[in-house]
């Protein structure tokens, strides 16, 4: 007698049948276990300090990493290199968190039509970067790279770098206020190709 009457709460048939139930639902679980997997992360020294001997960019790097994302590099080269062993026998070691805490945004990627730049750093001369990114061909016959070679003739734009600084400091990078006063005066009279060799020469250097 008392078969036919529905049960009360959230039954499965209710969960399934009701779209916006089932959507709520669903965004509440990712909700909980996004927090459980991310929070802590912002409190493990691990994850937030800087692997010994880390500095942050200088002013000249700097330019050189937003020639570097301006230029979509990131498309092709990744700057992560996972804990497998054929990725660390071609690359290095593999990279860990405390890599990349004075990178904002990371350049991590996961494209890789060239090579991956997490390790390049004194890999090469800063001639052979030049003739690189002159033209890819002359050092790497088979490279698909395109030539960046008018980043010679572009100025690194210096009045721009103090207010860059300041919004790095912000998010955690030490900058101080020397630092920031003088980054136009550091790249005076550089150009956008000694800029983005600075950033690929430093890339990795503190842990190979």
């Amino acid at each position: 007698m008392a078969q036919n009457q529905k049960s009360g709460g959230l039954s499965h048939e209710k969960i399934e049948t009701s779209n916006f139930l089932m959507i709520v639902l669903i965004l509440i679980v990712l909700l909980f276990g996004g927090m459980v997997e991310i929070v802590p992360l912002f409190f493990q020294k691990s994850t937030t300090q800087p692997i010994e001997g880390l500095k942050p960019y200088t002013a000249l790097q700097v330019a050189g990493r937003d020639v570097y994302v301006r230029e979509g590099c990131y498309n092709c080269h990744s700057q992560m290199i996972r804990p497998f062993r054929a990725e660390t026998l071609r690359y290095g070691s593999y990279s860990v968190a405390g890599e990349f805490v004075y990178d904002h945004p990371f350049q991590w990627g996961s494209k890789r039509t060239g090579p991956d730049l997490a390790r390049v750093g004194g890999r090469y001369s800063d001639e052979w970067h030049r003739i690189h990114l002159n033209n890819p061909r002359d050092v790497v016959p088979e490279s698909n790279m395109p030539a960046y070679s008018w980043l010679e003739k572009n100025p690194v734009d210096g009045a721009s770098l103090p207010a860059h600084m300041k919004g790095l400091r912000t998010l955690g990078a030490p900058y101080s206020d020397e630092e920031i006063a003088k980054a136009a005066e550091d790249v005076k009279g550089k150009s956008e190709m000694d800029a983005v060799i600075a950033y690929l020469q430093g890339m990795g250097i503190h842990r190979k």
